[in-house]
């Protein structure tokens, strides 16, 4: 069986794993960001993350809400009305997240230089190309 170097990481599963399996999936980290500013409904939430669905939305909420990372507080009225904010548990990965964020922006800036120099090289061969025609 593999081990792993870091603290606390042997054996077959490394503890890393549960932070992934919590916070895992295309939208639940979006999710999470958003809630870090504070309480959000429903619809705040689908109007603050672009590209997901109401379907998506809700099966996300529900897994979070699941693993004891968000609370929902419903409202007996009509139109129903449904808050969420994090709970302690899911405050505790602000400081993940933000590293995560952190290594993001460094990432966008080495990505950003790589496409523009994959850019200017197809460019270059296109217009060489173009000229041997």
């Amino acid at each position: 069986m593999a081990k792993y170097d870091e603290p606390g990481c042997s054996g077959p599963r490394c503890p890393a794993e549960a932070c992934l399996h919590a916070i895992g999936g295309r939208w639940k980290v979006l999710i999470l960001w958003q809630l870090f500013q504070g309480m959000r409904r429903f619809s705040q939430l689908r109007r603050d993350i672009p590209g997901v669905t109401q379907k998506m939305l809700t099966q996300q909420l529900r897994e979070l809400e699941s693993d004891g990372l968000l609370r929902r507080k419903v409202y007996p009225q009509v139109p129903p009305k449904v808050e969420y904010s994090l709970t302690a548990r899911g405050d505790s990965l602000k400081p993940v997240i933000d590293a995560m964020c952190k290594w993001g922006v460094g990432r966008g800036a080495a990505c950003a230089a790589m496409t523009s120099a994959k850019t200017q090289a197809a460019r270059h061969t296109a217009r060489r190309t173009m000229r041997s025609q």
